[in-house]
């Protein structure tokens, strides 16, 4: 669900897309939201797509065969409570080719950086991935990466005041959650 106040996340998302931007790799869109489903599970989600070709909006006749990002690429970034089965507590990035009509063309991949990467790092990250040094593995069903070259970039110089806030959210939501159970 989008929402239309201020998330914990969204200093952080505004300051990547503004490094991003200036890097010359200008979101075409993003957006925060708590992606969250009441008494099921909660988690901060943010998303962020790039047009590295620049052909996601010409129709299909003006775009060379084989032009690589030919819809875009989806940046993620998802912080989850550890609530939920089959998700670890914590942020983590992650990356995916998009099709015409917007759904990702594989499982999204994790982007090998630091769940609270500086603004830089996602941008050196992302600029490996249009340059495809950063790919999916495609004989993996988990989400693997084929990269060797470790974590990319430093931590955010902020991290510890966006890790509180994100924390404080999501207490806040597993107290409200335990209420509505309650009654």
């Amino acid at each position: 669900m989008t929402t239309m106040h201020t998330l914990p996340h969204d200093p952080y998302i505004a300051r990547v897309t503004d490094a991003l931007t200036e890097a010359g790799l200008e979101p075409t869109e993003h957006w925060t939201s708590d992606g969250e489903t009441k008494g099921v599970y909660c988690h901060l989600a943010a998303v962020i797509t790039l047009d590295p070709s620049g052909t996601d909006d010409l129709p299909d006749e003006e775009v060379q065969a084989g032009t690589a990002w030919r819809h875009g690429l989806i940046l993620s970034w998802e912080w989850h409570t550890g609530a939920e089965e089959g998700w670890e507590k914590g942020p983590h990035w992650e990356f995916a080719a998009l099709k015409a009509d917007g759904s990702c063309q594989y499982v999204p991949v994790t982007l090998p950086v630091d769940g609270y990467a500086s603004p830089a790092a996602v941008v050196e990250a992302a600029r490996k991935v249009v340059a495809h040094e950063i790919k999916p593995d495609p004989h993996s069903s988990s989400g693997d990466v084929l990269w060797d070259g470790g974590t990319i970039g430093g931590i955010w110089e902020r991290r510890a005041e966006l890790d509180a806030a994100c924390e404080a959210w999501g207490a806040a939501e597993a107290t409200e959650t335990e209420m509505k159970e309650s009654n």
